[in-house]
């Protein structure tokens, strides 16, 4: 009882505000007395509760599994962050992603990320250096995660996600700003070693990630605010204010990286290296609808244009459920992955409906949202054509947030690269947020 006095006394030093319903949690410690310099801390926590219907030969341990029900950590993360005098800022944020059922134990916290930040003229340029996830090319590259509108982001906006990076982060220098209604962001980033990741470092007829030591990749976005302006203290882009704000932006940015991909030539025994090369345009719009009953809309569309080199293509299956396949299986590989990336083009929608605050009176309101992915690959026969529908339980906002998602992918023959099947995916996820 006398330790859970003096936490209580400790928070309450450090200016924490909590309260049961309704409410910005916040731990917040002010530097000076108008809190124009403060350290905070976050706390996220997502755990999913999944029922997959896997793809054709998948194997759990080399045992044959249709279906899988698993539970999983998502994402577990701590932010530290401050504005520690008018010209100097740091980010930290330490975690874990995506711990299941059939993965390692006792996995311990990383940093994702970690930068030194200096103000060289207020709000129009800022320099900084570090493991970081600013960059482009699209809004989604650096999703705030506690604020997405469905129950995922749009992963393939990562575009390098563990291959040359570190779920997105990269040992980078940027610099930041506002110009007028402009809000930009210029990266320069060291990739990591492909060696160090899961890919094949072996060569092939199609384009991989070079295991050579990288070149220097630059990447940046750069966004024009029609209406209220977002904020770029850090590089997350929100998935959703809630009506909190009027948001009208359109947005464009790039990758590239000279020698990035490789794969065989005409004669087995020739290596081809090509550019890594990716474009995008977007345009995000989160408009209140009734101030009063606090209802608003959110819409977000993408186009990216990707350019990885010869039929590139990726298989992605978020907390996968399954490891292994038996017998010829599909394109897809094993448990919930699709072919989410590569060369071509890819078009993202998505859009919610924020129903009154007083819904369910103390009990929060709800918010369903749709969304969609569509590639047009060029390895692929036909369009690679994915949907979602969710609704989210907004106990206290985004703080306390229960959402049910349902997700139906295509899967791939391996022998004609066309559409041979569906599965679907249903998840429920409960997001806690201080």
């Amino acid at each position: 009882m006398k330790r859970f006095r003096i936490g209580l006394l400790i928070l309450s030093a450090i200016g924490v505000n909590i309260s049961l319903l309704g409410q910005v949690k916040e731990l917040n410690y002010k530097l000076n007395q108008n809190g124009s310099h403060f350290i905070k801390a976050t706390f996220l926590n997502q755990i999913w509760v999944r029922y997959t219907e896997n793809n054709p030969g998948s194997t759990i341990d080399g045992y044959s599994e249709n279906t899988t029900f698993d539970i999983g950590l998502r994402r577990t993360r701590i932010q530290l962050f401050g504005q520690i005098s008018d010209r100097v800022f740091f980010y930290t944020q330490v975690g874990t992603n995506n711990l299941t059922y059939n993965g390692p134990r006792k996995q311990g916290l990383f940093f994702l990320d970690g930068i030194g930040e200096l103000n060289i003229i207020d709000k129009h340029l800022s320099i900084g250096a570090g493991l970081t996830a600013w960059g482009g090319p699209s809004r989604y590259s650096s999703p705030s995660i506690g604020t997405i509108l469905s129950l995922d982001a749009p992963l393939y906006q990562q575009a390098t996600n563990d291959v040359s990076d570190q779920f997105l982060r990269k040992y980078s220098v940027y610099a930041k700003g506002k110009l007028g209604k402009f809000d930009y962001r210029l990266v320069l980033s060291k990739p990591m070693m492909v060696s160090q990741s899961s890919q094949s470092t072996a060569i092939q007829e199609n384009a991989l990630f070079s295991p050579e030591p990288p070149k220097l990749q630059t990447h940046g976005y750069v966004m024009y605010q029609f209406l209220d302006q977002e904020s770029n203290q850090t590089p997350f882009n929100k998935g959703t204010y809630l009506g909190k704000k009027d948001v009208f932006n359109i947005g464009a940015g790039f990758v590239y990286q000279k020698n990035a991909m490789w794969h065989t030539g005409d004669l087995t025994t020739d290596t081809v290296h090509s550019n890594l090369a990716l474009f995008a345009i977007d345009v995000f719009y989160d408009h209140p609808l009734n101030k009063e009953k606090e209802t608003a809309i959110t819409a977000y569309a993408s186009v990216n244009f990707n350019d990885y080199g010869k039929n590139y293509i990726r298989n992605v299956g978020v907390m996968n459920p399954a490891n292994g396949i038996s017998g010829t299986g599909s394109l897809n590989g094993p448990g919930n992955a699709f072919p989410m990336t590569g060369s071509g083009t890819i078009i993202y929608m998505q859009g919610g409906y924020l129903f009154p605050k007083a819904l369910f009176g103390e009990l929060g309101t709800l918010q369903p949202y749709a969304a969609t992915q569509i590639g047009l690959l060029d390895q692929l026969s036909d369009n690679m054509f994915m949907y979602e529908i969710g609704v989210n339980w907004l106990i206290i906002g985004q703080n306390a947030k229960v959402s049910f998602n349902y997700q139906n992918r295509p899967i791939f023959s391996k022998n004609n690269w066309k559409v041979l099947d569906r599965k679907s995916m249903f998840t429920l996820q409960l997001q806690v947020v201080i």
